[in-house]
């Protein structure tokens, strides 16, 4: 599969409020090719844009995720704790996200990031979503995940759509999933590397490694291998 060389990771975490539309808009001004966000549902079963399983870190609401409805979530604020300039930002519905990158030409690396228990039934909606709003003849979005059951469903649901498995300090889990979740892509993180990065390449795998910031660390990861490089500073890594 063809990843842009450069991601930005939840848009440009490093310089806007993350998984936000002004995230994704920063990133694409600072030249990266495509974004990667995280979707999980709400209480009501909306598709929305966020990392945690608590709404507390990243905007001016508490408790877990799952236990609060769209609506509620809609008003929250989710810039300010970025900083002053970001106040008024809020956390995105995944069809607006789509929309958005749509509207910046970018590619769309979307995780399945479920609140505990939902892996299928987030992945359900995921699907279900795109299969709707998802313009024909568009590249399709990347659906990439740490959960296998939501890969699964994703695969039993929309075959067409590719799938990339997301490994932590397992990096050789590709070996034993790749043709089973019909991978297209293998998503390591910088710490935890396959003992050999163009195996994966020879595999028929696209590798992306995250979350890389510095310009010479992904200099040599992809003079090493790697086909693209998530990035909270896509305007640093660009320059390698």
């Amino acid at each position: 599969m063809q990843l842009p060389k450069v991601i930005g990771h939840r848009g440009a975490a490093a310089s806007a409020p993350e998984n936000t539309l002004e995230s994704f808009r920063r990133a694409a001004l600072l030249g990266a090719g495509g974004i990667e966000l995280d979707a999980k549902l709400a209480a009501d079963g909306t598709v929305i844009v966020m990392h945690d399983d608590r709404l507390d870190r990243t905007t001016s609401g508490k408790g877990p995720v799952r236990d609060a409805s769209y609506r509620t979530i809609a008003a929250l604020d989710a810039g300010r704790w970025f900083g002053a300039r970001w106040a008024g930002a809020r956390v995105p519905t995944l069809r607006a996200a789509l929309d958005e990158a749509l509207r910046l030409g970018l590619f769309l690396n979307i995780e399945i990031k479920p609140c505990p228990g939902r892996d299928r039934e987030t992945a359900a909606a995921i699907v279900a979503l795109l299969h709707k709003h998802w313009p024909a003849g568009r590249p399709l979005p990347l659906l990439s995940s740490f959960s296998v059951a939501s890969l699964e469903a994703a695969r039993d649901l929309a075959p067409e759509l590719p799938r990339g498995l997301l490994v932590w300090n397992d990096p050789e889990a590709w070996r034993r999933e790749a043709g089973r979740l019909g991978l297209r892509t293998l998503h390591c993180a910088r710490q935890y590397l396959p003992s050999d990065l163009r195996a994966v390449r020879a595999a028929g795998l696209g590798l992306a490694i995250y979350t890389v910031n510095s310009r010479a660390e992904a200099s040599r990861l992809l003079r090493a291998g790697a086909d693209s490089i998530i990035t909270d500073r896509p305007d640093t890594v660009l320059a390698a």
